[in-house]
């Protein structure tokens, strides 16, 4: 049953859609046991969604990376990442519960406060993060997290005026009843362009839950930045967007506002998918493309030794996605919905595991490396954000 802040409405004001818009076994990113070697990642065209048209231009099949700097160092379990329109950087810490400021010129470090509430075990904890779209104004900012019960969305205001330690105020809870587990707690947040919330959450290891659109689990979520269903949602009274998810750990829009969502799989496929409104997309019957009628084909679709995938954004015509298991960073370059060319693979095994990847404007993206969260090999004991140009 669908649990949420506030009582429904019985009707709710039509709009227009903006159409367009774990690892392994049970780990979020662990290598998975008896992996055989690298496999070619496979594309294919998102059914049911808008291809890019005739006109539409499309990024060179080949692409580059740069790393230009590292901005900051010492990082601990960082999950969720959200720019400052200043420039300087909010990072959530998954295990420490915190937020915090880092200067993107110096790397300087400020501890906003802990966000209370978050009950870190397993995969969950403080995970992403976003800012209001009228930041500018309300300095508030949204965080997905684990609590005691469920996994849940509040808001905080960020008053900077305060002393480190003590500028997060007391958190309004906007959504509740997220199915939690030690595994698959889903967790990425963003503001989409027609400001809504948007929710990638997981399935908490209860596969049934993905197919059921009266469950939280196992999907994308489109809601008013008060926590109700948006308006014009597939379906009524409902802040399901799309379903048959197993754990969803990234979302982007591409510059003709389509979104697209990374996906882990289980043991075979890991998956980029277009995702389009009330869509199927297939778990626990599909995994990866060729489900079957009624199931959503991803975009690409990787073994789950290279990719283990978190964040996403766009850039430069492509998707970029970041690989926890891979411990690479995905180039899909797009024509609509479409790839327009295989997959490029940059950054193997050079920083480790990486968490999230978010625009930096232009040619330039922020990375952000997951090495202190218990899973995998450690590439040294704290973890970064860095700076790339991308092509």
């Amino acid at each position: 049953m669908i649990v949420q802040r506030r009582a429904v409405p019985a009707v709710l004001a039509a709009a227009l859609l903006l159409t367009a818009g774990c690892s392994s076994g049970s780990s979020d990113g662990a290598d998975p046991s008896g992996a055989d070697g690298s496999t070619s990642p496979t594309s294919t065209a998102a059914q049911s969604s808008p291809a890019g048209s005739p006109a539409e231009q499309t990024p060179p099949a080949k692409g580059s990376v740069k790393v230009l700097r590292t901005v900051a160092t010492g990082l601990k379990s960082p999950w969720g990442l959200a720019p400052l329109p200043g420039g300087d950087l909010i990072v959530s810490s998954r295990d420490e519960a915190t937020l915090t400021r880092v200067d993107d010129k110096t790397g300087k470090k400020t501890e906003l406060g802990e966000i209370p509430g978050v009950s870190p075990s397993g995969e969950g904890g403080l995970l992403g993060i976003a800012l209001s779209p009228d930041y500018a104004s309300d300095h508030m900012i949204y965080a997905y997290f684990t609590s005691a019960s469920d996994n849940r969305i509040v808001r905080v205001l960020y008053d900077e005026k305060k002393p480190s330690g003590e500028q997060l105020g007391a958190p309004d809870t906007v959504f509740r009843g997220i199915p939690k587990g030690v595994i698959h707690n889903g967790g990425r947040i963003a503001f989409g362009p027609d400001k809504m919330l948007y929710a990638g959450t997981g399935e908490s290891g209860d596969k049934g839950l993905s197919q059921d659109k009266e469950s939280l689990g196992g999907k994308i979520l489109r809601m008013t930045p008060d926590g109700e269903p948006a308006p014009g949602n597939p379906f009524p009274d409902s802040p399901v967007y799309s379903y048959g998810h197993r754990n969803v750990q990234g979302l982007a829009w591409d510059d003709k506002q389509r979104l697209f969502a990374s996906e882990f799989g289980q043991d075979t496929w890991d998956e980029l998918n277009a995702i389009k409104p009330g869509d199927n997309y297939g778990w626990p019957e599909a995994e990866g493309k060729g489900g079957g009628s009624g199931f959503h084909d991803p975009v690409a679709q990787w073994s789950t030794d290279e990719a283990s995938p978190s964040g996403v954004a766009y850039a430069e015509g492509s998707v970029w996605m970041a690989g926890l298991g891979g411990e690479r960073l995905w180039r899909i370059p797009l024509k609509g919905t479409e790839t327009s060319a295989e997959p490029q693979a940059f950054l193997e095994g050079e920083y480790g595991r990486l968490r999230t990847v978010a625009p930096a404007g232009g040619d330039k993206l922020w990375l952000v490396t997951s090495n202190t969260d218990g899973r995998g090999d450690a590439k040294g004991d704290d973890d970064r954000i860095l700076e790339l140009e991308v092509k």
